[in-house]
């Protein structure tokens, strides 16, 4: 029988199966200025041009064989497209800075209006053509990602975060209000993604962490609209949250997503623990301090780590950081081979 490709191994994951080995993998930014050192292009275009973003995306699979090509690279599309001008830094072309919201509109319901035509506005037609683009190009060999800022998170990007923060505590009518028109925006921007060509997707809740809410608050504002978000997708879906998710991931598990997916905060072992094996759970390398920062040899103890502790698949805990060493990378794939034969005995003792 042949050997599955990148692509089914990671549908199989996402189906229930058990494949070998573990997929290396992610659903959130995964760019390299080594791809785009072979692209000739600054990093600003990258997410204005559907071209320059299908080729930089697949990049990190070609050079290193890391099993998804996922698009976009930043957090302001869905804000963008809201109406919110952004600063692409185009006058920085020689460093990575990005994108970032110009201003931010008073918390209210009312600020947070949905467009009819949403689907069509800023670079929202940009990243579907992206993500055709790199469907047709990977073809069966490799699964295409994308991600969208969940309800929270999409309303601090477009509205004031401070005031979210006091309208939990004083008006969570209000806050429902706000959150109830990001969630129809999340959904909606998911669905293009997915028509485009999206294999799997990642829904991007990284501001409702135990660092910013408490595990009551995440329970009563934050699930309610991510169960309501998931029952809405079809096809594989994971739920990601950086930061402190420890005394939540129970709650990740129960909002309706295929997939967890947890950062380097997290006792991995512990969080397996308190899931059990029937729920799929990624995670959680760091991207900075480990993947960045780290020599081959800990990246591989890393790798090892995670594979060990429970993770389902090699997964980083946020965002590549896009100058990572090309040789840590190279080793956090190659240590996804050389582990998993060693995770069976592991959970045997």
């Amino acid at each position: 029988m042949a050997a599955m490709t990148s692509k089914q191994r990671v549908l199989d994951l996402f189906a229930g199966g058990h494949p070998f080995p573990l997929p290396v993998f992610s659903g959130m930014g995964s760019v390299t200025i080594h791809g785009l050192a072979g692209l000739g292009v600054p990093f600003p275009r990258l997410h204005a041009d559907a071209v320059v973003m299908c080729e930089a995306a697949l990049s990190t699979w070609r050079l290193f064989g890391f099993e998804s090509v996922v698009m976009p690279f930043d957090v302001g599309v869905e804000a963008e497209a809201l109406g919110h001008a952004l600063n692409l830094y185009e006058n920085a072309p020689g460093e990575i800075l990005y994108p970032t919201v110009r201003r931010k509109a008073e918390a209210k319901a009312e600020n947070l209006a949905v467009p009819a035509d949403l689907e069509q506005r800023g670079r929202m037609p940009v990243v579907a053509e992206a993500i055709r683009l790199a469907r047709r190009a990977a073809g069966d060999a490799v699964a295409v990602g994308a991600y969208v800022l969940a309800p929270f998170t999409l309303a601090g990007q477009a509205l004031e975060l401070d005031q979210l923060l006091k309208l939990a505590g004083k008006n969570q009518g209000e806050l429902h209000a706000v959150l109830e028109r990001a969630a129809e925006v999340t959904v909606r921007t998911a669905r293009l993604y997915r028509r485009a060509g999206a294999d799997f997707l990642t829904i991007r809740e990284d501001g409702a962490s135990t660092d910013i809410l408490s595990p009551r608050m995440f329970r009563v504002l934050i699930q309610p609209h991510l169960r309501r978000v998931f029952a809405a997708l079809d096809g594989p879906t994971v739920l990601n949250i950086s930061g402190g998710t420890q005394t939540i991931v129970e709650a990740m598990a129960d909002c309706g997503a295929t997939a967890v997916s947890v950062d380097q905060k997290n006792d991995l072992a512990a969080s397996r623990l308190t899931l059990g094996p029937g729920k799929l759970l990624f995670g959680n390398l760091d991207p900075a301090g480990l993947l960045a920062a780290g020599s081959p040899a800990v990246v591989r103890d890393g790798v090892r780590r995670c594979i060990l502790e429970g993770a389902d698949a090699v997964w980083p805990g946020s965002d590549l950081w896009p100058g990572t060493p090309a040789e840590n990378l190279r080793a956090m794939v190659a240590a996804a081979r050389e582990t998993q034969p060693l995770r069976t005995e592991y959970w045997r003792r």
